[in-house]
């Protein structure tokens, strides 16, 4: 896709979404799913998803959802708490009071952030797991209202059952589907209390999330060092629901941080353009992180967080570091300074990260855990302590405290970001150094994402390919050494296809939402094998799906 001649400029007026608009679209627009399927719930990876505009997230949605997943809590004996959390996207506010209307008239106790501020997902995972850990006989669950990194007219809505993970996708489609039907049935059987008199009722509890998660940040993150080296860490929360945690983080632990941008705007008017033109609020992208980076040698390390906080961007005096390669860094690290983690903890890791990483966990001695794509994956692994850390292409990771129990389940952004000043306080390397190391070692592996083009019924094929439909037995000028239709680590299907060789490998997934499929590459051997790679890729994919 071409880079867009604003990617990198501030938004102008012209960019920035209406918010009365999108508000009266949010109670107005009703959805009709019998007529238009585009407007049903749909659960994607992440929750479900979608704009206002065009009545994919709308009140009816969101009464639906929460009518669906009081359902599903009362057929799971789940009566414990519900964690409510909500980020600074301006339907995240309408969608977390439509929330509360209807827990409180299915009588559910909610947990809420006082002050009506905002809370990021790895607090929600974090409450979640610490109460059930205390309480097994009075399981708490979460839903946090965000649409992540998506621009600022969506709106997004997420379950976290009692695990703490982001629900597997068996709870995600009983909730869409009960959901569904109960917008088909015009939400008769939905219940539903006043949003005054919710808000007020004994059903609704106010407290201070941010203390509890701060305080307990000392057993997974070694503070004392960070904060002995004197690290110069630049924030910029890019508008995110974290933004109130960082001075409480930064005086309780003695930190040298100053947060460059306070802005809270639901239009994010003040974010830089991503590369398609857009206002996204994605912390991995070196166009919406255009503010940091050019603020990077002003401090030793810099971060930035989306919306919810689950994702990570880590910047260094070289500019904005490659998700993937500070998954490596960061593997490398720990595997070293957490003394008191078991040898056989497993590295967890999605089949479209960089096999820089299966290196670095080779050189450490540990055992690699390839899973598909979805963070959901590693939520079994860091609950029982048997994965180390997990880790998405996409700049999600989390990892486990410091004596090798289990933090958070979800993806913690707070906890990567202050990892990489640990690594620069312990070490005496930038993060970004570290990896140059590791370059030299190991090769410069150059990694690519691109979209093509695919029919219906070219995408379900993809979905459903067997490795013997793969005959091909060279790619890009090496043998193939696997070719996988399932995760190794797991057995689970990837929906799509993995070839790898010596040097380079290809993985291919169909988009769920328009008539393409991704491919995934990356070649240890340069940019000239690279691109054999992507034509020899969409050759051997569009041969098993034509």
């Amino acid at each position: 896709m071409a880079i867009h001649d604003n990617a990198g400029k501030r938004a102008t007026q012209a960019d920035l979404v209406n918010i009365p608009k999108l508000m009266s679209a949010y109670y107005l627009n009703e959805p009709d799913i019998e007529q238009f399927p585009e407007h049903r719930v749909a659960f994607g990876t992440s929750g479900h998803r979608g704009c206002s505009y065009n009545t994919q997230f709308n009140e009816s949605h969101i009464l639906a959802i929460t009518q669906a997943i009081c359902d599903y809590r009362k057929n799971n004996n789940i009566f414990g708490p519900l964690f409510l959390g909500k980020d600074t996207h301006a339907l995240s506010e309408a969608a977390f009071n439509s929330a509360i209307e209807v827990l409180v008239a299915n009588e559910v106790q909610v947990i809420t952030q006082e002050n009506g501020d905002f809370t990021p997902t790895p607090v929600i995972s974090h409450a979640i797991v610490t109460h059930n850990a205390k309480n097994p006989h009075e399981l708490a669950d979460g839903i946090v209202v965000t649409p992540s990194h998506n621009p600022p007219q969506d709106g997004g809505f997420k379950y976290n059952p009692p695990n703490g993970g982001p629900a597997d996708k068996d709870v995600t489609d009983w909730i869409e589907q009960r959901a569904n039907q109960l917008l088909i049935e015009d939400l008769v059987e939905v219940e539903l209390y006043p949003f005054v008199k919710a808000s007020r009722s004994g059903f609704t509890k106010y407290i201070d999330m941010i203390t509890p998660y701060v305080e307990d940040l000392g057993n997974i993150i070694d503070f004392e060092s960070i904060a002995k080296s004197g690290v110069h860490i630049g924030i910029d929360p890019l508008g995110g629901s974290g933004i109130n945690f960082w001075p409480v983080i930064a005086r309780h632990y003695g930190l040298n941080i100053t947060i460059v941008n306070d802005e809270v705007d639901p239009r994010f008017g003040f974010m830089p353009l991503d590369k398609d033109g857009k206002i996204r609020m994605d912390c991995s992208s070196k166009y919406a992180m255009t503010n940091l980076v050019a603020l990077k040698d002003k401090f030793d390390i810099s971060i930035g967080n989306d919306p919810d906080y689950d994702r990570h961007g880590i910047v260094t005096p070289d500019g904005l570091m490659n998700p993937n390669h500070f998954l490596a860094v960061s593997i490398d690290y720990l595997c070293n300074h957490r003394e008191h983690w078991r040898k056989d903890l497993k590295i967890g890791k999605t089949l479209v990260s960089s096999g820089m990483i299966d290196k670095v966990a080779q050189k450490n001695a540990r055992d690699v855990y390839e899973v598909p794509v979805g963070f959901k994956w590693f939520v079994e692994g860091l609950s029982n302590a048997t994965l180390a850390f997990g880790g998405e292409e996409s700049a999600g990771a989390s990892f486990l405290r410091l004596d090798g129990s289990v933090w958070c389940t979800d993806k913690d952004g707070f906890i990567m970001g202050l990892l990489a000043a640990e690594i620069l306080a312990v070490t005496g390397k930038s993060p970004s150094t570290i990896y140059q190391d590791f370059e030299h070692e190991f090769g410069a592996p150059i990694y690519k994402r691109i979209d093509a083009p695919a029919t219906s019924l070219q995408k379900e094929k993809l979905s459903k390919l067997q490795s013997s439909d793969v005959t091909a037995t060279e790619l890009a000028g090496e043998a193939i050494i696997t070719k996988l239709t399932h995760a190794p680590g797991n057995n689970a299907a990837i929906g799509g296809l993995k070839v790898v060789t010596k040097n380079g490998w290809f993985a291919a997934r169909p988009s769920g939402t328009e008539d393409i499929y991704k491919i995934y590459l990356e070649s240890f051997k340069g940019e000239e094998h690279l691109a054999l790679l992507e034509v020899e890729a969409k050759k051997l994919v569009n041969s098993v799906i034509k």
